[in-house]
């Protein structure tokens, strides 16, 4: 990922970013693991877009996201954002999908009611119909 790129993340990975960022950053002497830390968090804090979306049914990360895969009849919901930052935080309650994951890219842009294709890591050609986008509120 560029430095320039931005990273959507809820609001409450922001606010526990920013808290464990000026805890480190008070330490008298810190070390240097936790002054690599202070460096990523800050980097992290610099990209971090915590906007709230907008409800257009418009797939993007920040999104919360229904599809049904086209050999399945059972719906999967899942928010679209950073498995690494998102994927940490307890009250997230849903499960995380990478925006750069085979799945992410073929959604993001896509809208509700549309049929993506993506090829996933298993080399297999994969559809799945997008049945709801909305923006994420936990």
């Amino acid at each position: 990922m560029s430095t320039t790129e931005t990273t959507w993340v809820p609001p409450s990975v922001l606010a526990r970013m920013t808290e464990e960022l000026a805890t480190l950053a008070a330490e008298p002497s810190p070390d240097a693991e936790t002054l690599d830390r202070v460096r990523m968090l800050r980097e992290t804090l610099r990209r971090a877009d915590a906007s709230e979306k907008p409800d257009d049914g418009v797939v993007e990360p920040g999104m919360l996201v229904t599809v049904v895969f086209a050999d399945d009849t059972h719906a999967t919901t899942f928010l679209l954002g950073s498995r690494d930052l998102i994927g940490t935080e307890p009250t997230i309650g849903v499960d995380v999908y990478s925006p750069a994951s085979p799945l992410g890219r073929a959604l993001t842009g896509a809208v509700v009611g549309e049929t993506v294709r993506y090829r996933a890591p298993s080399g297999r050609d994969v559809s799945v119909r997008i049945t709801r986008a909305e923006p994420f509120t936990g």
